[in-house]
């Protein structure tokens, strides 16, 4: 599928949704106007660089800060014993499992409390310790290498079983066993009954790889204090500006209204930088101190060892399957490393996978247990997909091996346990409710796609001539959108001149917001595209707001804004009546003009209107006040779910284990797509790094602790030349719980992917003897699955 490209101005407004309109985004990032939080400089700005943990688990004796506070250009030192004695609470926010963008799930969960520096113990490597502010961004890490801990080493436990086991070292005096959370889903009685009186039963295991989000910018701050207004203001590198206003309020003790929160230009956010981190906090509390500007960079093996990583869950399951392939339960046991504290959303995003467990399937006995579990490792948390990758990599890897074990055809044994187009809104019996869905579309016009019987019958002429070619299936669904409660703002605002200010509460970070946003807003109100102008991120400017997770930007902040939009036009519309002197029902409304119905030469712009909506309470219907905007609190009713069909085909040599790829076609259904050429775009993204998880990229510990993939020489992000070309199609099944239709699309790739590139390599090899694999796909591990196998 290919668009045109078009200029927002070229299109008319009534054709704006829909339309593949050129980012607007694009002229400031690629001309170098872009600036990011390093790239801002203040007079007076000094440096913050902090100290990490070099255990894993250690009791910190004693700091000494002397050395460093010696040095030349160096201005403060701080230990906890210096936040503890201020004003602030110094307290950063844990785990919320109930309110948190990427979960609605309560899992009761154990969240000790997490200081901004290390008080007594560390829990995993390069936790904060100790931090320095001096003049210069080098003198300052200079500095922190002279700071001396004395440490008492502790054994460590980075792996989630060990860690449960009987001797296991205790990481938390408060969580008994290592358990940070234990929850569950589904029906357990009705998944072994149907375990019981099924036909055959298939057992399967998987473990899912640690990775590490990785965006092109570190995390980044600036603060800065003004004491004569008690007013902080921090811009930083954030997806979430509100929360983090938040945050700071609760760690600092500041009112929030106190506190401005700007996100210049973002570099990538995926998740990992939905809440602020010790140096995001700690440059506030310092330029509180010194009432001097306070710059925080992370170096990048700072964000290795520190931010948020993600994926990791150890699964075991069985599977209910009668002999014609019908899928009648599952019994899912998974156990998940949350790391040394619990970060917000350490235990909702894992809960993720047992909610969404089902995929596309109608499963009428689906149990999922997991025991979230505290290890020597950084906390994980949400990242692009935020459990729903996890979902879908096990229920898509669990239906090929079970395919496989009946020697049914996977694309047949997934279309015969489809949910019914007709029985949505379907609940899944895991908690969520799907709103709607024809998930055979998607299917069918990926298998034309790649010539299914076609690829079938040369898979097979290859095998005789000693090639091994895999075809793989992904049929995906997820949770988009945000649950009910968690709601957006969109303020629309018509001046007199008929420009229109738009103020929403999500945060850019990349992926054209401002560009889609205004489509709607122009589709809507019939302006020109060029006249609308976009005010998102800065709580200045917006008063509330949810950021950007979930994909919830289309949905939920694009819903808001259409709302907002149809008041504005209703009161237009009246405004429009009383001008023209007729009923409203005797107006039509296009491409920004009222026109009376069968006398289309009296008539009225909505320019006008907005000129005489200002011109005072005479000019207006009686009691109507003057302007013209309008505010929505949109809270959607459920959830989203979009879903499609991905197909990776790939060549293995199993003499090097090497994987080429043949083809990669997506087939996504989205609902409502506002552009499509940005939709394309997400998918491709995600598919990268979808890509990236399957094949290349682990977190990796020791046994002690220590983080052996710390620097991207040690972690291996895919290249250009290593991404498939991707061949892109869409089907399109509107959601009925926005305005808009729309379901989001920011994650579909990055869930769709790694199940599709890995089953697609196990294909490709079961003739060789290999059944399964596990992420990453290293060429040394396929060809040991082989070597084995023999």
């Amino acid at each position: 599928m290919s668009f045109e490209t078009i200029e927002g101005g070229d299109a008319v407004p009534s054709e704006l949704v829909g339309s593949a309109v050129q980012r607007r985004e694009d002229p400031h990032l690629i001309t170098g106007d872009a600036e990011y939080t390093d790239d801002l400089q203040y007079q007076g700005e000094v440096h913050l660089a902090l100290l990490g943990s070099q255990y894993g688990h250690a009791r910190v004796n004693s700091i000494d800060t002397s050395a460093a506070e010696a040095m030349d250009g160096v201005l403060a030192t701080v230990t906890w014993e210096d936040v503890e004695a201020s004003d602030a609470p110094g307290y950063m926010r844990v785990d919320n499992p109930a309110g948190s963008e990427e979960s609605d799930t309560d899992t009761g969960a154990t969240a000790p409390d997490h200081p901004l520096l290390v008080d007594e113990k560390v829990t995993y490597q390069g936790q904060p310790v100790a931090a320095v502010v001096a003049e210069d961004r080098y003198v300052a890490h200079d500095a922190v290498g002279a700071v001396d801990v004395d440490y008492d080493r502790l054994d460590a436990v980075t792996d989630p079983v060990e860690a449960l086991e009987e001797g296991a070292p205790q990481i938390h005096d408060i969580a008994e066993g290592n358990v940070a959370f234990d929850w569950d889903t589904g029906d357990e009685a009705a998944a072994e009954e149907a375990l019981e009186s099924a036909d055959n039963v298939v057992e399967f295991d998987l473990e899912i790889n640690r990775v590490s989000p990785t965006a092109m910018e570190p995390r980044t701050a600036v603060a800065q204090y003004r004491a004569s207004d008690d007013e902080l203001f921090v811009e930083m590198s954030t997806q979430n500006p509100h929360q983090v206003q938040a945050d700071l309020s609760k760690t600092l003790g500041l009112p929030d209204h106190r506190i401005r929160v700007r996100p210049p230009d973002v570099g990538g956010g995926f998740g990992a930088k939905l809440f602020p981190y010790t140096g995001h906090l700690l440059a506030g509390w310092c330029a509180m101190e010194l009432e001097r500007p306070v710059k925080w960079v992370a170096p990048r093996t700072e964000d290795f060892q520190t931010m948020v990583h993600a994926r990791h869950h150890l699964v075991s399951a069985r599977a209910a399957v009668d002999d014609d392939g019908t899928l009648r339960g599952f019994h899912a046991d998974t156990t998940v490393p949350v790391g040394g504290i619990l970060a917000p959303g350490g235990s909702g995003v894992p809960t993720n996978l047992g909610v969404m467990a089902n995929g596309q399937y109608d499963v009428p006995g689906a149990y999922v247990h997991t025991t979230g579990v505290f290890t020597n490792t950084a906390p994980t948390s949400a990242y692009r997909g935020a459990g729903r990758p996890e979902a879908t990599y096990f229920i898509e890897r669990l239906v090929d091996t079970v395919a496989r074990e009946l020697d049914m055809d996977p694309a047949e044994f997934r279309r015969k346990n489809f949910i019914d187009p007709e029985d949505f809104p379907f609940e899944s019996g895991l908690g969520r409710t799907y709103d709607s869905g024809d998930y055979e579309k998607t299917l069918d016009r990926a298998m034309e796609m790649v010539d299914y019987e076609g690829f079938r019958e040369r898979q097979a002429e290859a095998r005789e001539e000693g090639r091994y070619l895999g075809l793989g299936l992904s049929c995906y669904v997820e949770a988009c959108g945000a649950a009910p409660g968690m709601f957006e703002t969109g303020d629309v605002h018509v001046r007199p001149s008929g420009t229109v200010v738009v103020r929403i509460g999500t945060a850019e970070i990349g992926t054209g917001h401002k560009t889609a946003y205004t489509q709607i807003v122009a589709n809507t109100l019939g302006v020109p595209f060029e006249d609308v102008e976009i005010l998102e991120g800065d709580t200045a400017e917006v008063s509330e707001g949810g950021g950007t997770a979930g994909s919830r930007a289309v949905p939920v902040g694009g819903g808001a804004l259409r709302e907002s939009s149809g008041k504005v036009l209703e009161k237009a519309r009246e405004i429009a009546g009383h001008r023209l002197e007729v009923s409203e029902a005797d107006l039509e409304f296009e491409d920004g003009e009222f026109s009376v119905t069968g006398a289309p030469s009296r008539s009225i712009t909505i320019q006008e209107v907005a000129e005489v909506a200002y011109e005072g309470a005479d000019e207006l219907p009686d009691g109507m006040e003057p302007g013209l905007e309008a505010t929505t609190y949109f809270d959607p009713s459920n959830y989203t779910f979009p879903f499609g069909t991905h197909i990776a085909i790939v060549e293995v040599d199993p003499d090097s284990g090497e994987i080429a790829f043949e083809r990669y076609v997506a087939v996504d259904d989205v609902g409502t797509q506002i552009n499509p050429k940005i939709v394309e775009g997400q998918i491709h993204g995600g598919v990268a790094q979808g890509v990236g998880q399957a094949l290349y990229e682990e977190a990796v510990y020791d046994d002690n602790g220590n983080l052996l993939t710390g620097s991207l020489q040690d972690y291996a992000m895919p290249k250009a030349m290593y991404i498939p070309e991707m061949e892109w199609d869409s089907t399109v099944t509107e959601s009925p719980v926005n305005p808009l239709g729309a379901k989001g699309v920011g994650e579909a790739g990055a869930i769709g992917a790694p199940p599709a590139v890995v089953n697609a390599v196990v294909d490709a090899i079961a003739p060789l003897g290999v059944r399964t694999l596990d992420t990453p796909l290293f060429p040394e591990k396929v060809w040991r699955a082989i070597d084995e196998a023999d």
